[in-house]
Formats: structure tokens, C-alpha cells, sequence
């Protein structure tokens, strides 16, 4: 018998859990107060029936770089499950597993240097410089300004 309970562990947890919420759920449902018609009030037809008088849309519009970021982070998030793995077998794999691990870091820092260059990880709004177009014979078109100090 003690051997059917070892080999069927976790079929046997699963019935019982299976077992356990289906009670849960019916003495819920016969147990549990119950509101119709002009009792159930208007708050019980709210979302989450908190009473709260919604204010505005629950749809928010976030900007592309929001999800960008996010796609970051995980990938870099990623990288340090596999640096720690590496990090607990590091003397049994010797120095072929070093010199992996560092070209992974390598690769992963020149991957966030590019990104930081090129503007992946700029959060607010962009600056771009107006071109200014000066009148003839104004002060600093006689002086010979260069166009970029101007």
C-alpha cells in the first residue's frame, strides 16, 4: 500500500487538490450571500464591484520605447542567468568555459554600448534642431558665424 502512495504521489496531490476546490467552490456558491434585483445595487455591476465610479478609460497608450526597454531588460536579465550558471561549474570546465563566458560578456557589453549610442535607451522626447535661415546682410552673416554656432 506504502508503495502506491510513493509511485503515485502526485497524481494522488492533484485529486486532492482537485477535490478540495471543488468544495471550496460549492460551499462558496451555497453558503455565500446572495443580492437580486434592487438589493444587488448599481455598484455590483462595476468592475471588481469596489463602488468606485470609474474617472476615464483603463486603456493607457504607452510609447514604443516603453516596450523597447522592456525587450532590453529581459534580454539583459537573460545574460545574468547565464553568467551565474557558468559561474557555479567554473572549475570544473577549466579555461575553455573562461574564455567563453568573457567573449559572451564581450559581445553583451558591445551590444550596450551600441544601444547607448544609438539612442535605444533615450527615454523622453527627441530634440531636433531647427534649421535657421538668416537674412541677407544681418550681423552675423557679415561676420561669417559658423552655421553651427548660430
Amino acid at each position: 500500500m506504502t508503495q502506491i502512495f510513493v509511485d503515485h504521489a502526485l497524481l494522488i496531490y492533484i485529486a486532492f487538490t482537485v477535490v478540495f476546490l471543488c468544495i471550496v467552490v460549492a460551499l462558496s456558491a451555497a453558503i455565500g450571500p446572495r443580492r437580486v434585483g434592487a438589493a444587488r445595487g448599481r455598484s455590483m455591476s462595476l468592475p471588481y464591484e469596489s463602488g468606485i465610479m470609474e474617472t476615464g478609460s483603463a486603456r493607457l497608450r504607452l510609447p514604443a520605447q516603453y516596450y523597447l526597454l522592456a525587450v532590453f531588460f529581459v534580454i539583459f536579465d537573460v545574460e545574468g542567468v547565464f553568467i551565474y550558471v557558468w559561474a557555479t561549474v567554473t572549475r570544473q570546465m577549466g579555461w575553455p568555459a573562461f574564455i567563453t563566458i568573457v567573449s559572451f560578456i564581450v559581445f553583451l557589453t558591445l551590444a550596450l554600448v551600441y544601444l547607448w549610442r544609438s539612442g535605444a535607451l533615450e527615454w523622453g522626447p527627441k530634440l531636433r534642431r531647427a534649421k535657421v535661415r538668416l537674412p541677407q546682410n544681418t550681423p552675423a552673416e557679415l561676420v561669417k558665424i559658423p552655421k553651427r554656432e548660430v
